[in-house]
């Protein structure tokens, strides 16, 4: 049982660390004013400034690169993706920061830990948990990167702007993922005890 219990207590650690640095990527999508870039074109050619929006803030960045940063005063200053963006990054952070401490309760899931019970249940919600924050988070990504290519093919170039994908989008895309993985193989940590007595009453037979 020994090297079942080394693999199952690695499975627990990747899928922490994946969790990790994806919630980590979730506060980058929330702090960064990078989901929405307005580019001014004309003649062809992009020119300056450009404007970064975030859910928190948007930026004004000169050609110089110097940028000039600025809080929106309301939520009505949002429009409808960015209001329920901020609402379901919150929750995702939220949620984060519950699933990545069930799970580091529960990375000793094992045959020889005492009260296994409670800590396979601690590694399977730990997993549910943040397997949810990766879906909060990837719900506002895709409908705002959905929202931008929608008016990009269907509007084009409105008064000399074009909208394109930031950074944050697929800062976003990358933390949803690691959270889903990392989450499925913290559900996956311990396996059910009926089943092992199961396997092992079948081969005795």
């Amino acid at each position: 049982m020994e090297p079942v219990a080394r693999n199952l207590q690695l499975k627990a650690f990747f899928g922490g660390a994946l969790a990790l640095l994806g919630w980590v990527g979730v506060i980058l999508v929330c702090g960064l004013p990078m989901w929405r870039i307005t580019a001014y074109v004309g003649s062809n050619f992009v020119t300056s400034p450009s404007v970064w929006e975030g859910i928190w803030m948007n930026c004004t960045v000169q050609s110089t690169r110097k940028m000039q940063c600025t809080v929106y005063d309301s939520m009505l200053a949002l429009s409808m993706d960015f209001q329920v963006a901020r609402a379901l990054v919150v929750i995702s952070l939220g949620l984060g920061i519950v699933g990545l401490r069930m799970s580091f309760t529960s990375h000793k899931c094992n045959n020889y830990v005492l009260d296994k019970n409670s800590k396979k249940e601690s590694a399977l919600a730990s997993g549910v948990v943040l397997i949810i924050c990766g879906v909060l988070c990837l719900i506002p990504v895709c409908w705002t990167a959905s929202t931008i290519t929608n008016d990009l093919y269907n509007r084009g170039l409105v008064n000399g702007q074009r909208h394109e994908l930031g950074a944050s989008l697929y800062i976003g895309w990358a933390a949803s993922f690691l959270l889903v993985v990392g989450g499925g193989l913290l559900c996956s940590t311990c396996p059910r005890t009926d089943d092992q007595k199961h396997y092992h009453l079948s081969t005795s037979l």
